[in-house]
């Protein structure tokens, strides 16, 4: 397998993405497990224009890694002045890297309109900054800004760019599409051009303004590119980088390139969602590492797969450390079904009539506008109930919620009144908070936590809404789905009602009949006869 050299830059490109603030902390853990992926190298800032990168850069000396090289990026020398006078350069060097990154400008019109400068002194800038670094045992990876738009306007400039570099003693040169619209057979045909005339290494970066970020990518590594950058899960600047998850998948399933050491790879799906987590974004829907890569929700599509996994799956899932993962829906046959519903009733079959029971009783909720593809939880339940197993942990018998504004604040207050009944006894509680649904979390665990303790380790951890009919305005349905958690696992639970208050209410009392539920099983092996009843 052919060598490609991984660099990712999540700490420094994508922290130029909207909504996205790491602290030191979150940088920290990214780091470490960016080094157990098996990266090589992790571009952690500038610690020339960042406090925080600054602190990184120091803190991180105290945690070896294992396997990636810390990176420092920064500009080359600025115009008119000596690099050992240049503060940017002498910054980089305190950071205490091996490799340092710096970028400097392959297009003329940047160097005529933003630089200011001439052509001559912006091959000065690049060529002085890398000769100091390397003078002082630095390794380089230069990154031409713009480049594919320079060799599109003066390619004989943007060519001088990257020898300039090459002969100042940059290991690795980087053609950059910083505006992300070149297409992938222009990213071919320059790359392949340009690796033929360098003898350093050629890398390619890539942003996704126009979508081919990832095409692209892979396009330059085919054309002859031995390294790449990108950021684990595509974060950046206005539409994102190059996904670095999807290419080292990619390139290292089906390009015959080692992208990261092979043991590594089946950790791929877990070190992109803690980083997601860390970030907190979703990657709902993104190749290979997302729940939905592998997920299967029509009918005929999972009878299949369970024929033959490759009628409709092009990897194996375990491959990169994910799941399939079979989608309850109405459009769902008895094979989607069945491992749900064996979960309840382990010796049900494919032709057991319980299937049948179950997927109508599921349609006509889907009807009403239950959906139980991202609601585990609340799919046990159901089952359940179709099969007459269920039998509640506790009734509500009295529910109230008071809303009120602040007059002189603006703030909103809310007070819910709960009154639980189990085996007989009652209990009444209340509690308030900044919003209706919280308020009522709180109660009606209050009222609960007297008969089931368990309840103390359990909260909610997110919430949904999504209104199903807009066309009825404030009359809409909505649709409420909830996450719980534990400590140890996290579960899923919807309603559906025209008050979201409702709605809520209901997301939250599947979810903590699920842990009773829950702890029911734990406590009796597995053994659910304890919750049969006639019907």
């Amino acid at each position: 397998m052919r060598k490609v050299y991984t660099l990712d830059t999540t700490l420094r490109d994508g922290m130029q993405s909207e909504k996205i603030s790491f602290t030191v902390e979150d940088k920290l853990k990214i780091v470490k497990y960016l080094d157990e992926l098996g990266v090589d190298y992790i571009e952690a800032g500038n610690p020339g224009s960042n406090i925080k990168d600054a602190e990184l850069f120091d803190r991180i000396k105290k945690y070896p890694l294992s396997h990636s090289q810390l990176v420092a990026f920064g500009s080359t020398r600025k115009v008119g002045i000596k690099p050992e006078e240049d503060d940017n350069l002498n910054k980089l060097l305190s950071a205490g890297t091996k490799t340092i990154v710096i970028f400097g400008k392959a297009w003329a019109l940047h160097v005529d309109e933003v630089l200011c400068t001439t052509p001559e002194e912006n091959l000065a800038m690049i060529r002085d900054s890398i000769e100091y670094l390397k003078s002082k045992d630095r390794n380089v990876i230069f990154d031409a800004e713009h480049f594919f738009d320079g060799y599109k306007n003066n390619p004989e400039y943007a060519l001088e760019v990257l020898k300039t570099a090459q002969n100042a003693g940059a290991e690795s040169v980087v053609l950059c599409d910083t505006n992300g619209g070149t297409f992938p057979l222009e990213i071919y045909n320059i790359t392949k051009y340009i690796v033929s005339e360098l003898s350093a290494n050629v890398g390619i970066h890539m942003h996704n303004d126009s979508g081919m970020a990832v095409s692209g990518s892979v396009i330059a590594i085919e054309a002859g590119a031995s390294h790449v950058q990108g950021t684990l899960n595509g974060i950046g600047e206005r539409c994102g980088n190059a996904n670095l998850a999807t290419i080292i998948a990619n390139m290292q399933l089906k390009g015959n390139c080692e992208m990261i050491p092979s043991d590594n790879l089946s950790r791929l799906t877990e070190i992109a969602r803690i980083i997601a987590d860390i970030a907190n974004i979703s990657i709902s829907g993104m190749p290979y590492v997302s729940k939905s890569a592998f997920s299967h929700k029509a009918g005929m599509h999972i009878d299949a797969v369970y024929k033959n996994p490759s009628s409709f799956e092009h990897i194996d899932p375990e491959l990169v450390g994910n799941n399939r993962n079979f989608l309850v829906s109405e459009m769902s046959g008895k094979s989607a079904i069945l491992p749900a519903i064996q979960k309840v009733l382990p010796d049900v079959t494919k032709n057991s009539p319980e299937i049948s029971v179950v997927l109508n009783h599921l349609k006509q909720l889907e009807f009403k506008g239950y959906q139980y593809e991202a609601a585990d939880a609340s799919l046990d339940i159901v089952i359940r109930k179709a099969l007459g197993m269920y039998k509640p942990a506790f009734e509500v018998t009295q529910f109230k919620v008071l809303v009120e504004q602040g007059a002189r604040t603006g703030t909103g207050y809310a007070s819910a009144i709960v009154k639980v009944v189990v085996d007989g006894k009652e209990e009444i509680t209340a509690a308030d908070s900044d919003g209706p649904v919280h308020a009522i979390d709180i109660a009606l665990r209050k009222a609960l936590n007297v008969f089931y303790p368990e309840l103390m380790d359990t909260q909610l951890i997110d919430y949904k809404v999504r209104v199903l009919n807009s066309e009825a305005a404030t009359g809409a349905t909505t649709r409420v789905l909830i996450e719980t958690t534990d400590g140890d696992d996290s579960w899923f639970t919807v309603g559906v009602s025209p008050d979201v208050i409702e709605a809520s209410r209901q997301a939250l009392i599947d979810s903590i009949d699920y842990k009773i539920l829950k702890t029911r099983k734990e406590n009796h092996n597995g053994n659910d006869n304890d919750t049969k009843n006639s019907g």
